[in-house]
């Protein structure tokens, strides 16, 4: 029970601390304050029209790109490549697309989204053999293949997937029979949004209940102990957990294409992968809640549009709050941790906050 409230509360925290420091700054910086935050609704649940074809839309590439986030962290691997792996997966997607015959409809779609999958899993593979074999540091190696992927995107949207004509630097527009199909006709809302959620329930499933998801949230807490007294082969373990994460950052891109743009651009991605990483902080890591987390971040993003274009209002400034959201989130965290861990050793005997510990009362 505690946990199906925090799962939901903390999102409903998270948007009213965003609304708080939002009207704050924008007061300070002299915009209409009123007028901002009416856009802002607006833009993000002024109708069900904006709802569905654009908060909904918006946040679907959050969610996959949080889940890959908390997967990957929930087994100690600090992957910050989300955004490199969604490009690769919307260039491979978008690869496919031009290859599978579009009489295979629907099953042809599928393709076209495994395709994606398979390529944002082997390019986060490279992350992780640099690690296991060379010793190079995840955080490192992936931000540069963020690098290298958004060169790779513009490279092939002025060379081998350019359209037609060659005038634009983009790929041609996928065909029809290909793309996900509507959920609600006359809007955006597409297949991808329920697959999404449904990522997300079988993510929170697989980690709770299965063997597997115990290996990985054992490592993530003590890959030593995991190691030692668990049996568990780490270098294993974190080997597919980054495979597996780089998958679903790269099926995120995928669903991108197949179900918003239909086309590869090098600006596919306004920094889905980088906003991530405060969906899956705020969902705690927690699959099931990095719904709740996604759609708070995509309703801002999308008010942040609506906000620019009717009170204009620099946009910016969501994503400023948005990063100062989870730092007071994480700091509260913290501070709540260390009360917990305070509270705990004053039952056990242990010496009261604020004393100094013997050197009896620490060995």
């Amino acid at each position: 029970m505690m946990r199906l409230t925090r799962m939901v509360l903390d999102p409903l925290l998270a948007g009213v601390l965003s609304l708080l420091m939002l009207a704050a700054l924008l007061a300070v910086s002299g915009y209409p304050v009123a007028e901002s935050m009416s856009a802002l609704w607006r833009g993000a649940f002024g109708s069900w029209s904006v709802i569905a074809s654009g908060t909904l839309v918006r946040a679907t590439p959050l969610l996959f790109a949080g889940l890959a986030v908390a997967v990957a962290f929930r087994a100690g691997v600090l992957n910050i490549g989300a955004e490199g792996q969604l490009l690769i997966g919307a260039a491979a997607a978008t690869a496919a697309a031009m290859l599978v015959p579009p009489s295979l409809g629907l099953a042809g779609a599928f393709v076209v989204l495994l395709a994606g999958a398979i390529a944002g899993g082997v390019w986060a593979s490279i992350a992780g053999v640099l690690r296991l074999r060379f010793g190079v540091l995840e955080v490192i190696s992936t931000i540069m293949l963020n690098v290298i992927a958004l060169n790779i995107t513009g490279l092939l949207v002025r060379g081998p997937l350019q359209e037609p004509t060659r005038v634009f630097p983009q790929s041609a527009l996928i065909d029809e029979a290909l793309r996900l199909p509507r959920l609600v006709p006359g809007s955006r809302l597409h297949l991808g949004v329920a697959l999404a959620v449904c990522s997300a329930l079988g993510l929170a499933w697989f980690l709770r209940f299965t063997a597997s998801g115990f290996r990985l949230r054992m490592t993530g807490a003590n890959a030593a102990a995991a190691a030692s007294a668990g049996g568990i082969e780490v270098p294993r373990v974190l080997l597919a957990a980054l495979i597996t994460s780089g998958a679903i950052a790269g099926l995120g891109g995928a669903v991108e294409v197949s179900g918003v743009t239909y086309a590869l651009y090098e600006n596919l991605s306004p920094g889905y992968g980088y906003t991530a990483i405060a969906v899956a902080l705020l969902a705690r890591l927690n699959p099931a809640s990095a719904i709740g987390s996604a759609l708070v971040f995509g309703a801002l993003e999308a008010g942040a549009s609506a906000m620019q274009r009717d009170a204009q209002v620099p946009a910016g400034m969501v994503g400023v709050v948005e990063a100062s959201v989870i730092l007071v989130l994480l700091a509260s965290e913290w501070i709540g941790g260390r009360m917990r861990g305070r509270r705990s050793l004053n039952r056990g005997g242990a010496p009261r906050a604020g004393s100094v510990p013997t050197a009896s009362a620490t060995t």
